[in-house]
């Protein structure tokens, strides 16, 4: 059938349209008041600078096609955070802090679960220009009031640092394939397997490298991390940052997972995850990706987040009937001008009755309609629908 909709894309309807839109208005606003300013990426970009600095699995998740003008590969988006990287590297080039947030469709070429769209709406908010913990602070509080304000709040944040991985993979001297390799068997869990990669690796590393997957829970797991990883300043270090977390952001539900390391070639610090109560996968995702700005010739410090405005929304209680529309006549002197201008002023939905549409009008949204009355004109209950 001609109208079907590809597998894993959908239709917003208006009730859902209508909370999708009300909701990003919210964030939206969210983020201005906390000097996030608003940019927007083209759907479409030359496929190597949209994937630049972002990795393999980017690259898998990007539809490509030819442009017919230049007659080179083009991609629609699956990330916009690239963008919005390249924007604040190449195109602003500040200075100093760099706040942007952004807000708009992204296609993945499959669902990142099996119950996902393959077009997020995707929101998120980034800051660039300051490598200090203060901005992963920010970003982090940021997100728990997004996720408050669409009232999905975070039952639990959990937090990770990709350079205690290559801290330790360096140290084990794994070729670059066997340490992607790595990478996955830990963001996996799977112990075994890992057992059986790091079987001539020398200890204390090895020790190190499988107590990752079991170094999960509440700020008491970065003392256990320190004495199970070896005692060396660098990683030291790495476990201060995350302390300077736990401390700054101890009124949040925060949990600490050294062995949740997503984004190998993205992520260069601290990454986290938040999710919902009764959300088994991540309502957002975000982290530090001070490395990527290099691709578009200007390295920055950069820390954001991302999430799919759809998958909030659908999370929501089913929402309630629209408020109801008011129909006035096609025609009628200027008192009806006037009332239908303050009518809409005050934010109503006002219709004009068009002709030949007689008992239709309930069902197009009209509950209400406007009738002269002494020489007024009042808003009544819809008659004869």
């Amino acid at each position: 059938m001609r109208w079907v909709l590809p597998d894993h894309i959908q239709d917003a309807l208006p009730s859902d349209a209508h909370q999708l839109e009300t909701l990003r208005r919210r964030l939206l606003d969210a983020f201005r008041v906390r000097g996030y300013q608003l940019v927007m990426p083209p759907l479409l970009e030359y496929l190597d600078s949209l994937t630049t600095g972002a990795g393999q699995d980017l690259k898998l998740r990007t539809f490509k096609l030819v442009d017919q003008l230049s007659g080179r590969t083009m991609g629609v988006r699956a990330d916009m955070t690239p963008q919005v990287t390249r924007i604040d590297a190449h195109l602003l080039n500040r200075q100093g802090v760099s706040r942007l947030c952004y807000c708009g469709s992204v296609l993945h070429t499959l669902p990142s679960t099996l119950t996902a769209t393959r077009e997020p709406l995707q929101l998120g908010a980034e800051l660039y220009g300051h490598a200090g913990i203060e901005a992963d602070v920010e970003i982090l509080r940021l997100l728990a009031e997004v996720l408050r304000l669409a009232e999905v709040p975070a039952s639990r944040i959990d937090i990770g640092h990709v350079g205690i991985f290559h801290a330790l993979a360096s140290r084990a001297g794994l070729v670059p394939g066997r340490e992607e390799e790595l990478f996955d068997l830990l963001q996996a869990k799977d112990v075994p397997e890992l057992q059986n990669m790091l079987a001539d690796v020398a200890e204390p590393v090895r020790g190190a490298l499988l107590a990752l997957p079991a170094l999960y829970g509440g700020p008491e797991v970065l003392a256990e991390a320190r004495a199970r990883l070896p005692q060396d300043a660098g990683i030291g270090a790495l476990l201060g940052e995350l302390q300077q977390l736990a401390d700054a952001l101890a009124d949040l539900p925060i949990s600490f997972d050294l062995g949740d390391l997503r984004g190998y070639h993205y992520h260069s610090g601290v990454v986290f995850a938040a999710y919902g109560a009764d959300s088994p996968a991540a309502l957002a995702l975000g982290g530090r990706y001070d490395r990527v700005g290099e691709a578009f010739g200007r390295a920055r410090p950069a820390t954001g987040f991302s999430l799919d405005l759809r998958e909030l929304v659908w999370r929501l209680p089913a929402a309630s009937a629209m408020a109801g529309g008011v129909l006035a006549p096609l025609e009628g002197d200027a008192g009806l001008a006037e009332a239908i201008a303050h009518l809409r002023a005050r934010g109503e939905i006002v219709m004009s009755a068009l002709p030949g549409h007689e008992g239709t009008w309930k069902e197009a949204g009209c509950d209400r309609q406007l009738v002269k009355r002494d020489d007024r004109w009042a808003v009544v209950p819809l008659q004869g629908e």
